[in-house]
């Protein structure tokens, strides 16, 4: 065995580092977090519809390899299916409110007011 050299007071200087002792443990290795975990919860604000497929296929991997990302994943999910679901409600609303603001407006003039001014721009 080498002695530890020593410095000129005559104190022992330490060695070089070693391996850790017998039975340390190492810190345990932590699983990435799966990427359409990420987009799914990014996507539910941008594309709702996107944002379902990309969750559901991120919980089926997140079960097969164990990464982690569940909660962003069923986040993306759940939102992706609120916002789509408040989509088509939105364009439902809009479409009946359009639909009952024409049909009003057709009920009040009978002959409608693109002919009305047709006929007095050709004089007939």
């Amino acid at each position: 065995m080498t002695q530890a050299p020593q410095d000129p007071y005559g104190i022992p200087q330490a060695g070089p580092y070693g391996p850790p002792p017998y039975g340390y443990p190492y810190p345990p290795m932590q699983m990435p977090t799966n990427t359409l975990a990420i987009l799914a919860l990014v996507f539910a604000f941008v594309f709702a519809p996107a944002a379902i497929v990309m969750g559901a296929m991120a919980r089926k991997q997140i079960r097969r390899t164990g990464e982690q990302g569940m909660g962003l994943a069923t986040a993306g999910l759940v939102c992706g299916i609120v916002f789509t679901v408040l989509s088509v409600i939105w364009i439902v609303v809009v479409l009946v409110l359009f639909a009952t603001v024409a049909s009003h407006i057709n009920d009040q003039n009978t002959t409608g007011a693109l002919v009305l001014g047709a006929r007095a721009h050709f004089g007939l």
